[in-house]
This record gives C-alpha cells, structure tokens and sequence, in this order.
C-alpha cells in the first residue's frame, strides 16, 4: 500500500502521519529521500526484516531526488503486500511519469493551506482543537483567534497551547496573550485612527516602524481605507461579507463606523489614502511620515 501526502500544509501532513504511524503496529521506518541511492530500492520494496514481518517506511522528499524518483515508479508494481509506504513531498512534480504512476495506485491526500474562504473551517477547527485541548472557548473567542493569528494551522495550535497554561481564557486575554498578525496590527491602527485617536495612532507607528515594512502596511492600510468604503456604499445584507469579499469579523467592526461616516466620510478619507499614495510614489517625503501624516488626516476628520 502507498500514501502519497502531499502540499504546503505542514501541520495537516504531521497530523495525517502521525495518525498512520499511530495505527501501525510496529516501529516506522524513516528514510531521507533526497538521499536514497538507486541500489537501495530493492531492499526497501520487496520485503521484510529478520526483526519484523510488516514494514511501514516513511520517505520524505524523494521527488527532489533526480536519479530515483523517474525510476520509483517502475518498483511500485513490485511492493510487497507486507509492506506500507508513505510518500511526504510538499510539491511534487504532477506532470512526471511517477506521479501518474503513483496517482493511480496511491491514496493521494492533498494537505493545501487555508485561504479566506476557509475561515469557517478554521473556527469550527479551533473550537474543536480547544476542547481536545481543555481550553473553554465559545465561538466568538474562536473567531478572535483566528482574526488575530491568521489561517497558518501551526500558529493556531500555538496559540491554543498557550491559552491551555492559563486558568481562564476571555477576550481579554486572548488579545494580551496572542501576539496579533501584522493585518491585525494594521485594522487596529486604522481603528485607531478613525476613532480619533491622534495619540495611539502616532504611538502604534512608532512602534510599528521598528518592525513592518511601510510599504506593505500601507497597502494594507489601502485596503482598509477601500473596504470602509465598500461598507459606507453598500446595501445591507446577510450576505454582505461574502457579496463584498471582506472578512466578516472586519466587516463586523467596519459597519458602525461607515454608517457614522457615511458616504462623503469614506470618499474623504479614500483621497486622503490617494493623495499619500501618490507621494509615496514620487517619495516626496519618507515612507513612515507619509502614513502617519494620512492617519492623523483621517483622525482628524
């Protein structure tokens, strides 16, 4: 038998291996693909040990390996049935001989990354992965987490493991103790500054200059400043975070402030975004100055 995981989702592929291993009853073998020598297949196919009569042998990243993988797939016809071999390879090559041999013989689980459109998945998977792990969380404090952390499966167990060392887990905490993705830091800096804010807004800057590229954070920015706008125009709706393409807990905090700003509120402050646009453009002044004197514009609204 062969299992082909596949895919840039670490985590889901550590999971599905490390429930194959679980199931079998014996000790795995692990071998470093990119190191396999031709010769060594034999071996390795056709049959048992003097210690073991089932194997299970694990290979990772024999893809990368020019001088077996174009041959691996003439051995698979040869696999002994006391033998299971788990295939690990983040992007195997789809258009080589091997893997439309493999295709046709192996289980093929694909571990793809999450998108936005998995952001039910992944609250649903938080909320799952926090009573595994005897961490209370009711669904918003689930939503929380993955708008703070991100859609990375990793960095969302993480921040489960660190929820599970505390006694209590609120909102509260969840923001004093998960350490916020730079999209995070960029909606709470637009907040600020559409609250007013002149203070907070210059002293996140400061902060954040020692560590974000301005560029970056000002196209985030950007893309705030556009989706307040989509809110301000936009009819309601139950469909409105999907019909608009923004994420429901953005849309959720960007409503109340597009109706209070309405229409003209958000058309000022587009050009504002612009306007520093265009200078940053031209680099009429230094980067960081450009997006603090355009939110303190905005405050100032």
């Amino acid at each position: 038998m062969i299992t082909l995981l596949s895919g840039d989702n670490t985590f889901e592929i550590e999971q599905e291996l490390v429930a194959i291993v679980r199931d079998f009853d014996g000790i795995a073998e692990r071998i470093d693909g990119a190191e396999l020598e031709l010769r060594q297949l034999p071996d390795l196919m056709m049959g048992g040990t003097l210690f073991a009569d089932k194997r299970l042998i694990v290979i990772k990243n024999l893809s990368e390996n020019k001088a077996v993988w174009p041959y691996f797939g003439d051995w698979i016809a040869r696999i002994s049935d006391d033998i299971s071999i788990v295939l690990v390879e983040s992007r195997p090559d789809k258009r080589t001989t091997t893997y439309k041999e493999l295709k046709k013989v192996a289980q093929v689980i694909d571990c793809v990354p999450w998108t936005d459109r998995d952001e039910g998945k992944a609250v649903r998977w938080v909320s799952e992965q926090a009573v595994a792990m005897n961490v209370k969380l009711n669904t918003k404090s689930a939503q929380l987490i993955v708008h703070r952390v991100g859609l990375d499966q990793w960095a969302l167990y993480h921040a489960l493991d660190k929820l599970a060392l505390l006694d209590g887990v609120t909102d509260q905490v969840i923001e004093q103790v998960i350490d916020a993705t730079p999209s995070d830091n960029v909606f709470n800096l637009f907040d600020a500054a559409l609250k007013g804010n002149s203070q907070k807004v210059a002293s996140m800057v400061q902060t954040l200059e020692l560590t974000e590229d301005p560029y970056r954070l000002f196209a985030l920015l950007s893309s705030q400043a556009f989706q307040l706008a989509a809110a301000a125009v936009a009819e309601p709706s139950d469909n409105a975070a999907k019909d608009l393409a923004i994420h429901p807990y953005v849309l959720s905090k960007l409503q109340p402030v597009a109706k209070q700003k309405g229409r003209s509120g958000a058309k000022k402050i587009i050009t504002i975004f612009a306007e520093a646009d265009d200078d940053m453009k031209l680099s009429r002044a230094e980067p960081w100055l450009l997006i603090e004197r355009a939110l303190l514009k905005v405050a100032s609204l």
